[in-house]
C-alpha cells in the first residue's frame, strides 16, 4: 500500500512541478487542498506529501496559517536568483569538465541535439512543457559529471525556480532576435573542447542575458 501511495505522489508531484514551471500555476497562486483535490483527482494525504516536496524545491512557499502558494516572483529576487545561479553552475561546471569522460560528453551532445529538435513554444503560445524538459535534460547533462551531488541539487533548484520566471515574464522584442540555439551550441562546444574558462564564460553570458531580457519584458510591460 506504501509502495502504491508513493507513485501516486510521484505522479501528481510530478504534474504540479510541470504546471508551476509552464505557468498553469501561476507565481504567487494559492495551493489550496481542495482546490488541487478537485482539480487533480487527488487525496489530502497525497498533497501532504508532495507540497512540502516543491517547497524543498524552491517552486513553492509554505507559510505559517496561509497554507502554500507558488513561489511569488519578482525583479530584485531575480537578480540575486541569476547571482546565485552563476556562483554555482560556474563551479558545477568547472568540476564537471573535470571529471567528464567520453560517455559524459556523449550525452551532452546528445541533450544539445535534442533541444536543438524541440519546439520552444506550443500551439496556445506558452513555452513548451517538451521544451522546457529538454532544456533542461541539456543544463543537466553539463554538470552530471560533477563529483558533488548537493553541488548539482543545488544548481537543479536554482535552475527550477529560473523557469518559473521564464513563464512568468513578458517577453520583449530584443528576446525575438535572441539566438538561443547558437548560445547553447558555444556552451557545448567549450565544455566538451574541455576550455572550462570558456565554457563558464558562454554559460555565465547565456544566464545574464536571459535575466536582462526577462527584466527588459517586465518593464516594458508595466509602461504600457
Amino acid at each position: 500500500m506504501a509502495r502504491a501511495t508513493g507513485t501516486r505522489a510521484d505522479e501528481i508531484h510530478a504534474r504540479l512541478r510541470a504546471d508551476i514551471l509552464g505557468g498553469v500555476l501561476a507565481p504567487g497562486e494559492k495551493l489550496a487542498f481542495g482546490q488541487l483535490q478537485t482539480r487533480y483527482d487527488v487525496s489530502t494525504g497525497v498533497l501532504r506529501e508532495v507540497l512540502p516536496r516543491l517547497v524543498e524545491q524552491g517552486l513553492a512557499v509554505s507559510e505559517a496559517q496561509l497554507g502554500f502558494r507558488v513561489v511569488p516572483v519578482s525583479v530584485p529576487d531575480l537578480v540575486e536568483l541569476t547571482d546565485a545561479r552563476v556562483f554555482v553552475e560556474s563551479e558545477a561546471l568547472r568540476r564537471s569538465i573535470a571529471h567528464g569522460d567520453v560517455e559524459w560528453e556523449s550525452a551532452v551532445l546528445a541533450a544539445r541535439h535534442r533541444l536543438s529538435r524541440t519546439a520552444p513554444v506550443d500551439a496556445g503560445g506558452r513555452v513548451s512543457e517538451a521544451w522546457l524538459a529538454a532544456h533542461s535534460a541539456f543544463h543537466g547533462a553539463l554538470m552530471q559529471a560533477c563529483p558533488n551531488t548537493r553541488l548539482v541539487h543545488i544548481v537543479r533548484s536554482l535552475r527550477d525556480v529560473s523557469e518559473v520566471y521564464r513563464c512568468w515574464s513578458v517577453r520583449s522584442p530584443e528576446s525575438a532576435a535572441r539566438d538561443v540555439d547558437a548560445e547553447h551550441d558555444r556552451i557545448a562546444a567549450a565544455a566538451v573542447d574541455r576550455d572550462a574558462d570558456r565554457a563558464v564564460d558562454e554559460l555565465r553570458r547565456h544566464i545574464e542575458l536571459t535575466t536582462d531580457l526577462l527584466v527588459a519584458g517586465q518593464r516594458a510591460a508595466h509602461d504600457v
